[in-house]
C-alpha cells in the first residue's frame, strides 16, 4: 500500500472524531472494518490481502494463524470495530439449539476473544436476510411463523454463546431486501429479540440494531420499530460516474430518523476513489452537521483504495512477465486466466447451452448393480476386495444398489430427471465370467439388453463404457492388466458388445478414468488388484490399456462403424493444476508436469502423437540416471507401428474431472511414483471448498481451464469435441442427506463453469454427466461417501431410492436448458368442445331401475369366471392419470395469503385426528412444485388430476379476497404440466371450504350457490386456457352425509335427518350454475370439459334369487350414486326409488312435507344433463340385504331400509371395512351404463390404503391395480362400456382426512419425520408406469396358446394311489398301514373321513379299466400297497391275496393295451414298521429293499416303468416333520429324507444289477415341486429367498440323486443355524463319500409331479431350528391367480414350463415324465368342470413349450386323478378326479366329467392341431372350447383370439351355451314345435277331407307321431 494511501484512512479518523468532540454523546465512535472473506484467509500473513472480497468467512474452516497479526494492523490504523457476521446456517444447521455445530460455536468463540485481545471491539451480526436453503426447505422462508420462531430460538442460542464478548449487535443487516408478510415478520422477530436481549442484559453498554439501506429508511423510520433499536445501521454507496449525491441522502436519514444515532455500517465507493470521497465537501458537512448523530463509519473501502481502480496488482504485473516467456501450452492457457481477479473468475454467467446439448447422469457397474453371483456373473477383483474385508466398515458391493434387478426403477429416476443421456458401464466379469468369449452368460447380456432397451423406450440414449475398473478376477488371476494377453481379451470382449449392443448403443466409452486403475490398482495398491508397484506395473498396466483401446476402436472403425453409425472414445479423468507459487517458474512447470503425468499420460498417445508426453519420458529417463541402484520407474516403448495404431483412436475426449490443485517444484529423489518421478507436490489452498472426500475440494474455475488445456493441448490437429463423462462430490453418509445444498452449489458452479468454456472460449463441449445417478459402493470408502442424485437407503433390503435437493436442481437447469431467465412457453391443447356435450335428457328411473339386469347378467358366475384374467388393450387416446387434493398435498396453510379452511380449523383442535395430526405441511407441495413434476414425469401419466384449494385463491372465500399469489401457484403447476404434455383435471372443490364461508352456515346456506359460481367463473377465466377437464365437486355425497349428518369430517354438522338433504340440494345446483357459467361464457373459446366426480361402492345383493334383496341393493346405489348422478344425467330430479324412501319415512314420523327438498320445474330443467362425461371414484364392494330400520332418529342411512356388510372373500385392507373387491368395479360400470344411457366414463378414483408398515415395497397395491384395472379392461372390451380414462389415487402418500398419516394411497411413499417431504417411488409406481406404457396387459407370451404335438411315443396316463382308491383295508390279509390309524384318530381328517371303502377298486378292477380305456390313455400309473403284499412290512410273509389282486389288475391292463407305471411306495407304510421308527430307522433302507425285491420279481415280467418313491417330500416333511400326514410325527424330516433316499437308491442298484438285464424296465423316483418366483421381481432378498425355497424343496431330493449330496445351499444354511444354536453339528445328516457316490445316478428319468406355483419373500424366524426356519422363506399367491377346491393350489400354467426348464438346466437335461398334475374342486358337484378344462388345456401346452422350445426333453405326461377320491387329510372335500365319484351311491359309479373328454381329445390328438390347418379328425366337436386361442406355432406365427369363456355356461342338449343363448335356443326349438304342431293339425284336416274312411286310423297315426 502507498504512503498516501497509509495517511488516507488517518486523516478521515482524525477529522471524523474532532466533529465528534462537538457532540454530547455517551456512544463512542465507531470505526468499523470487516468483515473477514474466504479469500482474505487465505493471504493473511500479517498484512490485509489485497485480493478481491468474496464470501464472508463463515468458520466452516478454522482461522487462519495470521488472523491476530491483521486485527492488530487494522487497529494500529485507527479501527475500533470489526464486523463479525455469524452463519446461521453453519452454527445451526438444523436450525435446532439442541444441535449446534460445536466446532463452529468454537471457532466464533476464539474469533470474539481475538478481537477483544487485540482492543477492537466486535459488531456481532445475527443474520442477513436471505433464508439459507437447509434452513428454508425445512421451515420456510420469512413468511413462515415457524421460521419466525427459529429464528428468534437462534438469536437467543447466540447471546447465550457469545453474549459476554461483545456489546454491539445487528439481528438482519440485509433487512430491506424483504417485502409485504416476510418483511413484517422479520420486524417482529427483531422486536422480540431486542426485547429479549435486554431482559438477559439489563442495565449494560450492549446496543442492538437492524441493517437497511440509506432510501430504504423508512420502512424503520417513522414507524413504533425505531423504539426496538439502541441505534439504527444503515448501508450507502457513493457512484462519482452517476454523481449521487450521498450528503442529501445522509440528510434525509437524519431528518426521518429524529435523534436515533446512525451507524454507516456499509459504504460501497464504486467507480471512484476514497480521495474522490473525502473531498466531496458535502459529505463533510452532513456528518459535521450537530444535530444529526453519526455513531461511526465503515472504513474497509478506505483502508483499501487500490481496489477502487480496475489496476491489476503486483502479482498480476509479475504474470505479465511470465506471459511473455510462456512455451508450453499450460503456460499459456494458465496465463490466460492467472490475470483474472477473482470476482470476474466467479462472475456467473446466465446464459443457454446449445440446444442439442447432452445432459446426462452415470453409474458405474460394480458400484450399483449388485448381483455380484447372479446369472453366473463371474468374480471380479471389487468383489474379492469387498470379501476380504478391504472397505470400509468391512462393507461390500454383493448388493449394492441391486440395480441388477432393478432396471424399472433406475430408468424411473432418470425420466424424472429429464436426462437425454445415460452413461453406465458393463461388467465384463458379467458378460463373460472367465473375461473370454467361451464363458458368455446369455443372463448377463439379458440384463444389459433390458436396460438398454428400456432408457430407449423412455427416450434416454445410452452411452456405455465398456471398462470402468471391475476387472474379472480370473483375468487378475493370470495377471490381469500387466499380461499382454488382455489386449486380446479385451478386444474380444469390445466386440461382443459392439454386435450385441451396437445397433441400440451409439456411444461408447473404452475406458473410464484408467488413471486410477495404473495408478490405486496397480501403484499404490489402495484399490483392487492391491498391486503395489509404481515401478514397473503401474507403467505396464496403461500401455496394455492404451493398446486395448486402440484395438477397441479399429475393431468398431472396421466392423461396426458403417452399419451402425457409432462414436467412441475415452473417458480420461484429470484434475486441474494451479502453481503453488505463480511467481516461481518452476511452480508452472511443475504444475505443467503434474497434468502431463495424469492426462498426458493417456491423452497424448490418443489424441497426438500415438506416444507418450516428452516430459513424462524426459523425466523418467532422467530419474534413471540419476537412480541407477533404485530404479524409479519403467516407462515401455511403443513400436512405431503401435504409435501409429493408437494415434487418433477416439471420436471424442471423455472427461471426468472433479477438482483441482496447488502444485510446486520439489526433488522427487528416487522415490517411485508421480510425484517422486514427476518432481512435485500436490496441496489444496485450505479456503477451497471441501467435501466428503479428503481427495475433492470444489474448484469450479479450473474446469474452464483445464478445457481450455485440453482444447489447446490435444484438440488442436484431431478436432474431436469434449464430452464431460464425470463431475460431482461426495457428501457424508449421515445427517441431512436429502437437502444436500452443498452439492447444488457445486453443480451450479462447475456447469457454470463449463456453459462460459463454450460462450466465452468457443469450446466445443457437447456433454455434461453428472456423478453420480444414485449413492453408490464408492471402493475403499464403501458406502461412507455418496455421490448421489439420488439418495439409496442401504440399510433396507429394498434399496429405496429417494430425490435429494440436487436432483430436483439438476432437472431444472436441464429444463432450462443451462441458466438463462426463461419464461414458460406452453401451447395449450386444441380447443375440441367447442359446444355443449350436455348428456341428454333420460326418463327416471324405475324402481328397481333396469340395470337390475348387471346382477342377473354377473351375479351368478362362478368364482373361476369371476377371476379368469383378461388380457388386452384399452384403445389409444386413454387417459391415463394419478390424482391427489389440494389441502392433503398443499401445505403452506396459512402462506402468502391464504385463508383457513374448514379443515384448518377442524385439524387445529387438539384430538381430532390421530396424532394430532393436519395438513399445515402436509406434502409441502405448495413449496416443492419441481418435485411433485419430477414424480408426474417418472411415471409417464397422461393426465394429473388436483384440486385448486379455494380458500388459497380467496382467503375469505369471496372474489373480493383475490389473493394472487395463490393463483400464481396453479399457474406455474398447470403450466409445468402442460410443458410435459400433461393434461390437468381440475377439481373445483375438494372438501376445504373457506372458514369464512362456513361461518355463514357453508353448505347449508343457498347464497352459496352464487359464491361457488362466482369462484368457478374466475378459475375458469384464469386457467381455462390450459385446463380443458373440470369438475365441480368430488364425492359430494360424502360433504352431504359425513359432513353435514353424521359430523365425522368439517365441518363437524350432526344433522342426519334434514341436513345432508338441503346441502346435497344446494351442492346440485351450485353444479348446475358452475356447469352453465361454463358453457354460457367459455365452453366456445376453451372446448373443455365439465362434470362433477361421484363416488359409488358396488352394491351386491346378499341373494340374487331374492326379489326383495336385489331391491335392496338397487336401492342403496340409487342413495349414494343416484343421489347426485339421477338429477344430472336423466330427468333433473331425485330418483324415485329415494323420494318414496324419504317421503313414506317422513309420513311416517309425522311430518307434513318429505324431508327430501323438492327440485321445481325450471330447476330441474336447469340440472338436467349439466354433464360432459360421467365421472366416478370407487373403492369397494359392499353386499346388501333388506331390513325394515327405525323411524327415529331421522337420518338419511335408516331412509334407505337396508344393511350393508363386507365381502368377506376379498383382501381386507388398512380402512376398515374397505375390503379390496376387484370384480366390483367391472359390474358398477356396467350398471352405470345401462342406468344413464351409455355414457362416457372416467375413473376419477381408484386406490387402496396401506399402513405405515408398508414402504416402498407395496405388494398389495400391485395386486389392487393389477385386478381392479383389467376389471375396467373387461368393463371396456367385453361390454362394451364406454371407460375412456382411469386415474389412480394417488400420486403420492398425503394427509388421509380422519386418519391423518397413519395410511397412505401413494404411489410414492413420502417421510413425513423429514422437513424435506423426501419422496420415494415405491414398486406400485414402476408397476404402474408398465401399465400406462402396455395401455393395460397385452397378451403376455405365457398365455399364448402353442400349436403342435409331442414325440408319436408320448406316453399318455392318468394316475391313482393304493390308499386313495382301494379300500378293502381288512380284506384277505391285508396289514394296516400308518394311513390306516392316522385315519381312524380323531381330528386328524377332514369330516373323520377314511379309506377304508374309498372307491372300492379292490372290487372294482373292470370299471376302472373301463374309464381308463375311455380316456385312451397309453399308461396307467398306480400304486401298489405295501402292508397289501407284506402285511407286516418284511418279505417274512407274502400275502398271495394282495399280490393277486396286482396280477388281475395287470391282467386287465394288459387286455385294454394299457401299460402300468408302478409306484412301490405312495405313503401307505405298513404300521408294523412305523412301530419301530418307520422312515426315522435306518433299517426301513433294507426292509424297502426287500419289499421291492418282492414287486420286481412277481410283477417285473410285466412292470417296465417303476418310480420307488412317490413324493418324498411329502412323507419327510408333512409326514415327519409337520405331522399333518400319517404319520403325524414332527421335526424329524431331515432323518427320514435321509433313509428315503438311501431306500430309493438301494431299491435302484437292485433292479439295476438283479432284473434290468432280463426285464429292460426303467426305474426312478417321483420328486414333486411347486414352481417359485420373487415376490417382488425387483429385490434381490426375494430372488433370494425363491432360489431358497427351490433347493430345499426339488434340491432337496433331486440333488443328491441327479448331482450328488444335498445342495451346497442347504447343507451350508443348516449347519450354520445349528451350531449357532449351539448343537455340535448340523441338524441335516450327511452322507459318506462312498453314500454319495452311490446315489448319485440312480435315475433312468426322472419322475415329476407338478400342481402349481408361489410367491416367495423371505421371513426371519430367529432361533427356530426346524425346516421352515431353515428355509427362511415364506409363500403366498398373486391374486389374479384362480384357486381351486385347495386352498395352497392356484392356477399357474406359466410355472409348469418354467420348472421344467429347471429340471433340464439344473440336472443335465433327463429324460422327464410328468406323474402327476391336475387340479381340485370343492362344494357342489359340476360335471361341467370348466376350470379343470382349462387347466389340463393349459398346463399341457406349457409342457408343449418346454418340450418344442425350451427343449425339455419331456417324455410322458400323467393326469391326477382318475377319478375323485379320498384325498389324505382333506377326505372326500376334495375331488381331482376326470370321473367324478358318487359317494351317495352305493355302487360308486365312476361318471365322466367335461374335463374327461377334453383330456381324451388331447391324447387322442397327441397335443394341439393348428386350426389354421383346418379341422383335425383327432377333434371331438364336443369337446371343443368356445373360441380359438391365440398361439404361436413352430413353422409359423398365427395370432388368434385368447379363449374367454362366458360368464356362465348351462349344458343345453349336450351343447355349452350362456344362459341367454340357451334360453333363446328354447325359445327357437319351442317356435319351432309350435309350428310342427300347425303343421300337423293342417295335414290332419286335409286327410280328413280327401280321405274320411281313414280318419280314424289316420288320427291315430298323428297323434303318435305327434
Amino acid at each position: 500500500m502507498s504512503l498516501l494511501g497509509k495517511l488516507l484512512p488517518l486523516c478521515f479518523i482524525t477529522l471524523y472524531g474532532c466533529m465528534c468532540q462537538k457532540h454530547d454523546d455517551q456512544h463512542q465512535a465507531m470505526f468499523l472494518a470487516g468483515a473477514m472473506t474466504k479469500e482474505q484467509v487465505r493471504g493473511l500473513n500479517g498484512k490485509p490481502s489485497e485480493g478481491a472480497l468474496l464470501d464472508t468467512f463463515d468458520c466452516s474452516h478454522p482461522i487462519p494463524p495470521g488472523s491476530r497479526q491483521y486485527f492488530e494492523y487494522l487497529q494500529s490504523r485507527g479501527v475500533t470495530h470489526f464486523k463479525v457476521p455469524l452463519s446461521w446456517a453453519q452454527l445451526l444447521p438444523t436450525g435446532l439449539p439442541s444441535q449446534p455445530q460445536q466446532a463452529v460455536v468454537t471457532c466464533y468463540q476464539t474469533l470474539l476473544r481475538q478481537l477483544l485481545e487485540v482492543g477492537l471491539q466486535p459488531l456481532v451480526v445475527l443474520h442477513g436476510s436471505t433464508v439459507p436453503v437447509a434452513l428454508r426447505s425445512r421451515y420456510g422462508g420469512w413468511e413462515s411463523q415457524e421460521l419466525v420462531h427459529v429464528f428468534q430460538q437462534y438469536a437467543e442460542f447466540v447471546f447465550g454463546e457469545f453474549g459476554e464478548l461483545g456489546d454491539s449487535w445487528v439481528t438482519l443487516s440485509d433487512l430491506d431486501e424483504l417485502r409485504g408478510a416476510e418483511l413484517q415478520n422479520a420486524l417482529n422477530a427483531h422486536t422480540r429479540i431486542y426485547q429479549r436481549y435486554h431482559q438477559l442484559f439489563p442495565g449494560g453498554d450492549g446496543q442492538v440494531s437492524i441493517g437497511v439501506k440509506g432510501r430504504k429508511i423508512s420502512i424503520i423510520c417513522g414507524t413504533q420499530q425505531l423504539k426496538s433499536l439502541d441505534f439504527l445501521s444503515i448501508k450507502v454507496q457513493y457512484d462519482c460516474t452517476n454523481g449521487q449525491n450521498l450528503a442529501e441522502e445522509l440528510q434525509t436519514v437524519m431528518e426521518k430518523c429524529g435523534k436515533k444515532p446512525v451507524l454507516i455500517y456499509q459504504v460501497n465507493i464504486t467507480d471512484c476513489s476514497p480521495y474522490h470521497f473525502l473531498s466531496d465537501t458535502k459529505i463533510l458537512k452532513a456528518l459535521s452537521n450537530t444535530d444529526q448523530n453519526v455513531l461511526g463509519f465503515d472504513m474497509a473501502d478506505m483502508l483499501h483504495p487500490a481496489e477502487s481502480f480496475p489496476k491489476r496488482d503486483a502479482a498480476s504485473n509479475r504474470n505479465d512477465l511470465l506471459t511473455s516467456s510462456c512455451s508450453t501450452t499450460y503456460c499459456k492457457t494458465w496465463s490466460n486466466f492467472a490475470t483474472m481477479t477473482s470476482s470476474e473468475r466467479d462472475a456467473f454467467l446466465k446464459e443457454s447451452f446449445p440446444a442439442d446439448f447432452q445432459w446426462a447422469t452415470s453409474s458405474e457397474s460394480f458400484k450399483v448393480e449388485g448381483g455380484w453371483s447372479e446369472g453366473g456373473k463371474g468374480e471380479t477383483i471389487w468383489d474379492r476386495f469387498g470379501h476380504e474385508s478391504l472397505a470400509f466398515a468391512n462393507q461390500t458391493a454383493d448388493l449394492a444398489c441391486d440395480s441388477f434387478h432393478k432396471v424399472d426403477y433406475d430408468v424411473y429416476l432418470l425420466r424424472g430427471l429429464h436426462v437425454n443421456t445415460y452413461q453406465f458401464s458393463i461388467s465384463w466379469a458379467r458378460i463373460f465370467p472367465s473375461g473370454h468369449r467361451g464363458s458368455q452368460s446369455e443372463k448377463g447380456a439379458l440384463y444389459y439388453d433390458n436396460l438398454i432397451n428400456a432408457l430407449i423406450e423412455s427416450g434416454i440414449q445410452p452411452v456405455v463404457t465398456l471398462y470402468h475398473w471391475d476387472l474379472p478376477q480370473a483375468l487378475q488371476d493370470y495377471g490381469g492388466w500387466t499380461n499382454t494377453s488382455i489386449i486380446e481379451a479385451f478386444k474380444d470382449y469390445a466386440d461382443f458388445c459392439f454386435s450385441r449392443f451396437g445397433d441400440r448403443v451409439k456411444t461408447w466409452n473404452t475406458f473410464s478414468s484408467p488413471w486410477v486403475v495404473s495408478h490405486a490398482g496397480y501403484g499404490t495398491g489402495e484399490h483392487p488388484p492391491g498391486v503395489k508397484d509404481y515401478v514397473v506395473a503401474s507403467y505396464q498396466v496403461t500401455h496394455n490399456m492404451l493398446k486395448s483401446h486402440a484395438e477397441a476402436w479399429h475393431t468398431y472403425n472396421d466392423k461396426y462403424r458403417m452399419k451402425q453409425g457409432g462414436k467412441v472414445g475415452i473417458a480420461l479423468n484429470s484434475d486441474w493444476a494451479e502453481p503453488m507459487d505463480p511467481s516461481r517458474p518452476e511452480d508452472i512447470a511443475a504444475a505443467d508436469r503434474y497434468l502431463q503425468f495424469m492426462l498426458g499420460w493417456f491423452a497424448h498417445p490418443i489424441f497426438v502423437d500415438g506416444d507418450y508426453p516428452a516430459t513424462l519420458k524426459t523425466q523418467v529417463e532422467e530419474k534413471r540416471r540419476e537412480c541407477p541402484h533404485s530404479e524409479p520407474a519403467r516407462l515401455p516403448i511403443f513400436t512405431p507401428d503401435e504409435r501409429k495404431r493408437i494415434h487418433g483412436t477416439a471420436d471424442f475426449l471423455g472427461l471426468n474431472h472433479y477438482t483441482s490443485r496447488l502444485v510446486n517444484n520439489s526433488d522427487g529423489g528416487c522415490t517411485p511414483g508421480p510425484q517422486g518421478v514427476g518432481d512435485f507436490q500436490a496441496h489444496v489452498d485450505p479456503s477451497w471448498s471441501s467435501t466428503a472426500s479428503d481427495w475433492i475440494y470444489s474448484t469450479p474455475w479450473g474446469l474452464r481451464r483445464l478445457l481450455n488445456y485440453i482444447s489447446t493441448e490435444y484438440l488442436n490437429v484431431t478436432k474431436v469435441p469434449i464430452h464431460i463423462t464425470g463431475n460431482g462430490m461426495p457428501t457424508e453418509h449421515s445427517g441431512d442427506t436429502f437437502n444436500d445444498t452443498s452439492r447444488i452449489e457445486y453443480m451450479r458452479t462447475y456447469i457454470n463453469e463449463a456453459l462460459k468454456a463454450i460462450h466465452l472460449d468457443g469450446l466445443n463441449v457437447q456433454r455434461f454427466t453428472v456423478q453420480s445417478l444414485m449413492d453408490g459402493f464408492e471402493g475403499p470408502q464403501g458406502y461412507s461417501e455418496r455421490f448421489g442424485l439420488h439418495h439409496v437407503n442401504f440399510d433396507l433390503p429394498d434399496r429405496p431410492r429417494t430425490p435429494k435437493q440436487s436432483a430436483y436442481f439438476y432437472s431444472q437447469v436441464i429444463e432450462k436448458n443451462g441458466f438463462a431467465s426463461k419464461n414458460q412457453l406452453f401451447y395449450p391443447p386444441e380447443p375440441k368442445n367447442m359446444r355443449s356435450n350436455k348428456v341428454s335428457s333420460m326418463p327416471p328411473s324405475t324402481v328397481p331401475s333396469q340395470a337390475m339386469d348387471v346382477w342377473r347378467k354377473f351375479s351368478k358366475q362362478t368364482k373361476f369366471q369371476r377371476k379368469l384374467y383378461h388380457y388386452g388393450t384399452f384403445p389409444q387416446g386413454f387417459s391415463w392419470g394419478v390424482s391427489s387434493s389440494a389441502y392433503q398435498i398443499e401445505g403452506g396453510w396459512n402462506a402468502n395469503g391464504k385463508g383457513p379452511s374448514i379443515w384448518d380449523t377442524f385439524t387445529h383442535k387438539p384430538g381430532s385426528i390421530p396424532g394430532n395430526s393436519n395438513g399445515d405441511v402436509a406434502c409441502d407441495s405448495y413449496h416443492r412444485l419441481d418435485e411433485d413434476l419430477y414424480m408426474l414425469r417418472a411415471l409417464r401419466v397422461k393426465s394429473y388430476r388436483f384440486s385448486l384449494s379455494w380458500s388459497r385463491i380467496f382467503p375469505d372465500g369471496q372474489r373480493s379476497s383475490l389473493n394472487q399469489e395463490g393463483a400464481d401457484y396453479y399457474n406455474r403447476l398447470i403450466d409445468g404440466l402442460v410443458a410435459h404434455n400433461i393434461t390437468p383435471m381440475v377439481t373445483l372443490y375438494h372438501w376445504d371450504l373457506p372458514q369464512a364461508l362456513q361461518n355463514l352456515g357453508g353448505w347449508d346456506n343457498v347464497d352459496m350457490i352464487n359464491i361457488f359460481n362466482d369462484f368457478c367463473d374466475f378459475c375458469f377465466a384464469s386457467f381455462g386456457n390450459r385446463v380443458k377437464f373440470w369438475m365441480t365437486f368430488n364425492q359430494p355425497q360424502t360433504i352431504a352425509w359425513s359432513g353435514y349428518g353424521l359430523g365425522q369430517i368439517p365441518p363437524n354438522v350432526k344433522k342426519p335427518g334434514i341436513a345432508p338433504y338441503r346441502v346435497a340440494h344446494n351442492l346440485i345446483k351450485a353444479h348446475a350454475k358452475a356447469y352453465h357459467t361454463y358453457d354460457d361464457k367459455y365452453r366456445k373459446s376453451q372446448g373443455g370439459l365439465v362434470s362433477i366426480a361421484l363416488n359409488a361402492d358396488w352394491i351386491e345383493p346378499k341373494d340374487v334369487n331374492v326379489p326383495r334383496e336385489v331391491v335392496a341393493a338397487d336401492r342403496a346405489l340409487q342413495f349414494q350414486l343416484g343421489w347426485f348422478a339421477h338429477p344430472i344425467f336423466k330427468n333433473g330430479d331425485y330418483p324415485d326409488a329415494m323420494k318414496w324412501q324419504v317421503g313414506n319415512k317422513s309420513e311416517l314420523q309425522g311430518l307434513s312435507e318429505s324431508r327430501i327438498p323438492s327440485f321445481t320445474e325450471e330447476e330441474r330443467s336447469f340440472i338436467r344433463g349439466t354433464a360432459d362425461m360421467f365421472c366416478v371414484n370407487h373403492y369397494t364392494t359392499r353386499i346388501a340385504s333388506h331390513a325394515t330400520l327405525r323411524l327415529t332418529p331421522q337420518s338419511y342411512e335408516y331412509d334407505r331400509d337396508l344393511s350393508e356388510a363386507e365381502e368377506g372373500d376379498s383382501p381386507t385392507t388398512a380402512i376398515s371395512k374397505q375390503r379390496a373387491v376387484a370384480w366390483g368395479l367391472r359390474r358398477l360400470l356396467n350398471w352405470i351404463k345401462e342406468e344413464y344411457g351409455d355414457p362416457e366414463i372416467y375413473i376419477t378414483e381408484n386406490g387402496v390404503a396401506t399402513d405405515t408398515r408398508t414402504t416402498v415395497d407395496d405388494t398389495d397395491r400391485v395386486f389392487y391395480y393389477k385386478t381392479y384395472v383389467d376389471e375396467a379392461l373387461k368393463a371396456h372390451n367385453l361390454d362394451g362400456v364406454k371407460v375412456k380414462g382411469y386415474i389412480a389415487t394417488s400420486l403420492m402418500d398425503s394427509f388421509e382426512w380422519l386418519n391423518g398419516y397413519k395410511i397412505g394411497f401413494g404411489l410414492h411413499q413420502v417421510d413425513f419425520t423429514n422437513s424435506n417431504r423426501p419422496r420415494t417411488p415405491k414398486r406400485s409406481a414402476h408397476y404402474y408406469y408398465q401399465v400406462m406404457k402396455d395401455n393395460g396387459f397385452p397378451l403376455p407370451d405365457d398365455e399364448k396358446v402353442l400349436y403342435g404335438h409331442f414325440p408319436k411315443t408320448f406316453n399318455w396316463s392318468t394316475a391313482s394311489a393304493s390308499y386313495q382308491i382301494e379300500g378293502s383295508w381288512r380284506a384277505h390279509g391285508k396289514g394296516l398301514s400308518i394311513w390306516d390309524k392316522f385315519a381312524h384318530t380323531p381330528l386328524r381328517v377332514d369330516n373323520s373321513d377314511n379309506g377304508d371303502i374309498a372307491c372300492d377298486s379292490y372290487n372294482k378292477i373292470d370299471k376302472d379299466v373301463e374309464v381308463l380305456k375311455k380316456l385312451k390313455v397309453s399308461h396307467y400309473r398306480f400304486s401298489v400297497s405295501w402292508p397289501r403284499v407284506l402285511p407286516d412290512g418284511t418279505n417274512n410273509h407274502i400275502n398271495e391275496a394282495g399280490l393277486n389282486y396286482y396280477h388281475r389288475l395287470l391282467d386287465a391292463l394288459e387286455a385294454a393295451n394299457i401299460q402300468p407305471q408302478v409306484t412301490l411306495y405312495h405313503w401307505d407304510l405298513p404300521l408294523a414298521l412305523q412301530k419301530v421308527g418307520g422312515w426315522e430307522n435306518e433299517t426301513i433302507v433294507h426292509r424297502f429293499r426287500d419289499y421291492a425285491d418282492v414287486l420286481f420279481s412277481q410283477l417285473g415280467s410285466r412292470v417296465k416303468f417303476w418310480i420307488t418313491l412317490n413324493e418324498p417330500y411329502i412323507v419327510a416333511n408333512l409326514g415327519y416333520g409337520y405331522g399333518t400326514f400319517a404319520p403325524g410325527i414332527v421335526g424329524k424330516q431331515y432323518i427320514a429324507a435321509h433313509n428315503l433316499i438311501k431306500a430309493h437308491a438301494e431299491a435302484w442298484h437292485l433292479y439295476n444289477d438283479k432284473y434290468r438285464a432280463t426285464q429292460h424296465g426303467l426305474i426312478s423316483i417321483t420328486i414333486n415341486s411347486d414352481w417359485v418366483e420373487p415376490q417382488n421381481p425387483y429385490k434381490q432378498e426375494d430372488v433370494d429367498a425363491a432360489k431358497r425355497y427351490l433347493q430345499f424343496f426339488i434340491g432337496w431330493f433331486a440333488h443328491p440323486i441327479f448331482n450328488g449330496d444335498y445342495p451346497d445351499l442347504m447343507k451350508t444354511i443348516i449347519r450354520k443355524r445349528s451350531l449357532a444354536a449351539g448343537l455340535p453339528e448340523s441338524r441335516l445328516p450327511e452322507f459318506t463319500p462312498e453314500e454319495i457316490k452311490r446315489i448319485k445316478g440312480t435315475h433312468d428319468y426322472f419322475g415329476f409331479n407338478h400342481y402349481t406355483s408361489v410367491l416367495a419373500s423371505p421371513v426371519d424366524l430367529g432361533n427356530q431350528q426346524d425346516y421352515e426356519g431353515d428355509r427362511g422363506t415364506r409363500t403366498t399367491h398373486d391374486r389374479t391367480w384362480i384357486g381351486s377346491g385347495s386352498f395352497w393350489l392356484k392356477i399357474t400354467p406359466f410355472g409348469f414350463r418354467k420348472i421344467l426348464k429347471f429340471i433340464k438346466d439344473e440336472y443335465g437335461n433327463p429324460p422327464v415324465y410328468v406323474t402327476e398334475n391336475g387340479i381340485s374342486e370343492r362344494g357342489a358337484v359340476d360335471l361341467n368342470d370348466i376350470h379343470r378344462k382349462y387347466y389340463y388345456e393349459n398346463y399341457i401346452n406349457q409342457a408343449l413349450k418346454a418340450h418344442v422350445l425350451d427343449g425339455v426333453d419331456l417324455r410322458g405326461y400323467t393326469a391326477w386323478s382318475l377319478m375323485d377320491n379320498f384325498e389324505w387329510a382333506a377326505g372326500y372335500a376334495e375331488r381331482f378326479g376326470l370321473f367324478y365319484v358318487n359317494r351317495s351311491d352305493p355302487t360308486l359309479p365312476r361318471i365322466p366329467k367335461k374335463s374327461a373328454s377334453r383330456y381324451t381329445s388331447i391324447i387322442t390328438c397327441n397335443g394341439f392341431p393348428d386350426p389354421a390347418l383346418g379341422p383335425h379328425e383327432c377333434l371331438n366337436p364336443e369337446s371343443e372350447a368356445t373360441s380359438a386361442p391365440t398361439v404361436t406355432t413352430i413353422e409359423n406365427t398365427v395370432h388368434t383370439t385368447v379363449p374367454v369363456l362366458p360368464l356362465d355356461i348351462v349344458d343345453f342338449l349336450g351343447l355349452e351355451l350362456s344362459p341367454s343363448d340357451a334360453e333363446v335356443a328354447l325359445y327357437v326349438i319351442f317356435g319351432f314345435l309350435l309350428v310342427s304342431v300347425q303343421g300337423i293339425i293342417f295335414v290332419v284336416y286335409g286327410l280328413l277331407k280327401t280321405k274320411r274312411k281313414l280318419k280314424s286310423a289316420a288320427v291315430e297315426f298323428k297323434m303318435e307321431r305327434m
